[in-house]
């Protein structure tokens, strides 16, 4: 799964509207319009579906990178659970955790499961919801740091199916 990829699906799961969006990305001070949120949501199979002609007509696709996807997750966190009250010891913005392209569903899972107050019962239920049987072991080795002995790193298989598990969970 690509950084579009994620979005669009958390777009859906969460039901956010794309003036939402540009108001979360904007909360961790990535300014974009509503035009360029809506070129990061056209999915890149309906692009390769369409002829060459009818692909002239569409706009070029805006790519997330992992900074925005990162600033969009950190966003998402204050825009649901509101403002954390800052300390003078804290950084006034947090440091971006997405490092490489390995550890982006893992820091996916760890800032949704802040930003939406989920307990690991939670996201064991919404894995459930999903068809996946995910253990609290397992759980809890995709949360760990990385470099840690029992590190887990989650495959596009955990992080869709968590995506498609919350969609079913949200919107019934």
């Amino acid at each position: 799964m690509d950084n579009n990829d994620i979005l669009i699906r958390l777009r859906y799961a969460l039901d956010i509207k794309d003036s939402d969006i540009v108001k979360i990305f904007h909360i961790d001070g990535v300014d974009l319009t509503i035009e360029e949120v809506r070129k990061m949501l056209i999915k890149s199979k309906d692009r390769d579906s369409l002829e060459d002609e009818a692909l002239d007509d569409i706009e070029e696709n805006r790519i997330c990178s992992n900074d925005e996807l990162e600033s969009f997750l950190n966003g998402l966190i204050i825009f649901k659970r509101g403002k954390k009250d800052q300390n003078s010891d804290q950084p006034a913005k947090p440091v971006l955790s997405i490092k490489n392209k390995q550890n982006i569903n893992n820091i996916v899972l760890k800032k949704l499961k802040i930003a939406l107050s989920l307990t690991s019962e939670d996201m064991l239920d919404i894995f459930n919801e999903a068809g996946i049987n995910v253990t609290k072991g397992e759980l809890s080795a995709l949360f760990r740091k990385e470099g840690h002995k029992h590190y887990k790193e989650c495959g596009d298989k955990y992080a869709r199916n968590f995506l498609k598990g919350l969609a079913l969970k949200n919107r019934r």
